[in-house]
């Protein structure tokens, strides 16, 4: 029986994209913050300030609700945990240095669900009212935003028949007229839409607010605190600067290496860190003009992303 051998760029490449996620996702959002503040007159913090909050985090106690299960206690854990492994997964440098299989696009999909679905039972497990109310939204959202995440990547795979994001990308590069037809600029509005729906940034749900019958994402997580609440804030903001990543990628998959060397390896993080950093200064911007759904008309922001992603699925199925 033949046993399968990991190359070293594999595994090197893979604790590269984790590390690189891991240092830049907070600044990431940090960036996002002062281009926000900056465009509303006002001066905001520095940009390393996520790395500030999640230190004091760090430093003080962890509390638990009374009657909570282990449920509670994992849920932080499960979430950073597919949050990594999806970032490890996936050809953010380099679609050479990727496990085969392993960035297929429905296990990228399921691991994201299944950080959500952790975050949502951990609610559920408190026992509190808005406990209760953030889950029971969250579960909304992901049952929409997720088919229109599957779906919109499932017509950018129907062109090259596979599901391999690796494989995706490799055929973006090799045909650059395909990034300009109409399934993918469908697929990328309703990607869009799933991104700021996903992470939690406007129009969907306001990552600022504390008003309480407002919140959607803030209200699974006020039970949280210490260590517990600095692994969620840093694994959602790598879940952030993941799907960014993703989008660029997909849909402009210029600068991402075709070997494993260490000098393509390079240029592909530099590159991917200007895309990606583009990407949060325009939603920032956008932010900036743009208010915050009610709560009954998410369900048709996202409704209206799964039907563009259906249309982009039947647009790439005729020009086939």
């Amino acid at each position: 029986m033949s046993v399968a051998v990991v190359s070293p760029w594999i595994i090197g490449s893979g604790l590269l994209q984790v590390g690189l996620f891991l240092l830049g996702a907070p600044l990431l959002v940090g960036l996002m913050r002062t281009v926000r503040c900056r465009m509303e007159g006002r001066v905001g913090p520095p940009i390393r300030q996520p790395w500030r909050e999640l230190r004091k985090l760090l430093l003080k106690s962890r509390s638990q609700p009374e009657h909570s299960t282990l449920v509670f206690a994992i849920a932080p854990v499960v979430l950073m945990a597919t949050t990594l492994v999806v970032v490890w997964l996936t050809p953010l440098l380099s679609v050479r240095v990727t496990l085969s299989g392993g960035s297929d696009l429905f296990a990228i999909v399921f691991l994201l669900l299944l950080g959500s679905v952790s975050l949502s039972l951990a609610a559920l497990d408190t026992g509190t009212a808005f406990g209760g109310m953030g889950s029971s939204r969250l579960m909304t959202i992901v049952a929409l935003a997720e088919p229109a995440l599957l779906v919109a990547i499932l017509a950018l795979a129907a062109t090259v028949h596979s599901s391999s994001l690796a494989t995706i990308m490799l055929a973006a590069l090799h045909h650059p007229i395909w990034l300009v037809t109409p399934q993918r600029l469908l697929s990328f509005s309703a990607f869009v839409v799933v991104v700021l729906a996903e992470s939690g940034r406007l129009p969907v749900d306001n990552p600022a607010t504390h008003l309480e019958l407002t919140m959607i994402h803030e209200a699974l997580i006020l039970e949280y605190s210490g260590p517990d609440l600095a692994l969620i804030k840093l694994a959602e903001s790598i879940r952030l600067t993941f799907l960014l990543a993703l989008l660029a990628n997909l849909f402009f998959p210029w600068g991402v290496s075709f070997s494993a060397s260490g000098i393509s390896l390079l240029i592909g993080t530099f590159v991917l860190l200007a895309k990606v950093a583009v990407l949060g200064v325009v939603i920032s911007a956008g932010e900036v003009a743009v208010a915050k759904l009610r709560l009954f008309r998410v369900p048709e922001l996202l409704a209206g992303a799964f039907m563009l992603s259906i249309l982009a699925v039947l647009s790439a199925l005729v020009i086939a």
